[in-house]
């Protein structure tokens, strides 16, 4: 059903290659019919809609950076998951059954529907900034970045609400509504960081890098996107050698300082393509890349598409 994926990605990375993607990088995996591109034009919010059919082949369903809700619309099915080389875990889903996916391990899928030949579901992808908002906002301004439970075919009423308010507002309104959508997605963001963080994740960050240092280490980050990446002067900002800080820095977050960096500027990148009218040059500059080709080169892949695509779409 929901977040599947081929066997292997359009750059021929083999199946089994475990790096995260991003949510836009989704699109070039799924095996379903993408029934209405709902992409919804906001930095921190990819919203798609699917049609899938029974799949009795096994689909690899690589890590996504960004948190993953799957909202049936339509449908009903009998979906398995398992971890490679794990046991099959099976749910039956219906009309308003979400998935909630925030795992930096590839997985993989099957699924059978029930009652009729297809299923309608939603995807939904949270960026990290919005989901560190709301958690400053629920836990305190000190808070680290959160993990999410891994839930299958669970029933949330308010969730479902928000949901639906923003199916209504991308699907029915001829004209979506950039501030509505953005509140939507806030408050969906605020729900999920209260009802459903994993709290071993977060007793396995008692040992990582300390709420305060990460805080300024990335602060630090978004002050200096247009600087050359520096590990010594970020550990310099978390008072720690170098060695020590690249380790506790990607126990907090999952991610190395270098790489979670190249993510704060494809970040800012998106944001400024989508609501500015400067040149694809000028974002480059202002994100720290001079050149031109390897500014598309890094946002295509960390993105899944060029920067001219990412702003006509």
């Amino acid at each position: 059903m929901e977040h599947s994926v081929r066997q292997a990605d359009p750059q021929n990375q083999p199946a089994s290659d475990a790096r995260r993607i991003t949510a836009e990088s989704m699109l070039h995996y799924l095996p379903g019919t993408l029934a209405v591109p709902l992409h919804s034009k906001m930095q921190d919010l990819v919203v798609l809609r699917f049609s899938h059919r029974s799949i009795v082949e096994p689909v690899l369903v690589p890590a996504v950076v960004e948190p993953l809700l799957v909202w049936v619309l339509s449908g009903e099915a009998r979906v398995e998951e398992r971890d490679l080389g794990g046991d099959w875990q099976a749910s039956s889903v219906k009309a308003g059954d979400f998935f909630l996916t925030n795992t930096a391990e590839p997985y993989e899928m099957r699924w059978h529907t029930q009652g009729s030949d297809t299923f309608d579901v939603m995807h939904l992808y949270l960026g990290l900034p919005l989901i560190d908002q709301a958690a400053r906002d629920v836990l305190g301004a000190h808070a680290a970045p959160v993990t999410f439970l891994d839930i299958s075919g669970a029933q949330d009423e308010r969730l479902s609400g928000i949901l639906e308010q923003l199916r209504q507002e991308l699907i029915d309104e001829r004209r979506p509504s950039r501030l509505f959508t953005h509140n939507l997605a806030q408050a969906l963001a605020v729900h999920l960081v209260r009802r459903y963080i994993d709290p071993h994740c977060s007793a396995q960050r008692r040992n990582a890098l300390q709420a305060y240092k990460l805080r300024r280490v990335i602060d630090a980050m978004n002050a200096s996107l247009a600087d050359d990446f520096s590990l010594a002067n970020l550990a310099q900002v978390a008072q720690l050698s170098e060695y020590h800080f690249s380790r506790m820095f990607k126990r907090a977050t999952g991610l190395s300082p270098s790489h979670y960096f190249i993510r704060l500027r494809m970040s800012r990148a998106r944001h400024l393509l989508l609501e500015t009218d400067r040149s694809i040059i000028d974002v480059g500059l202002e994100v720290g890349y001079s050149s031109p080709s390897h500014f598309s080169q890094v946002f295509r892949r960390e993105v899944g598409v060029t920067p001219s695509s990412y702003r006509q779409t």
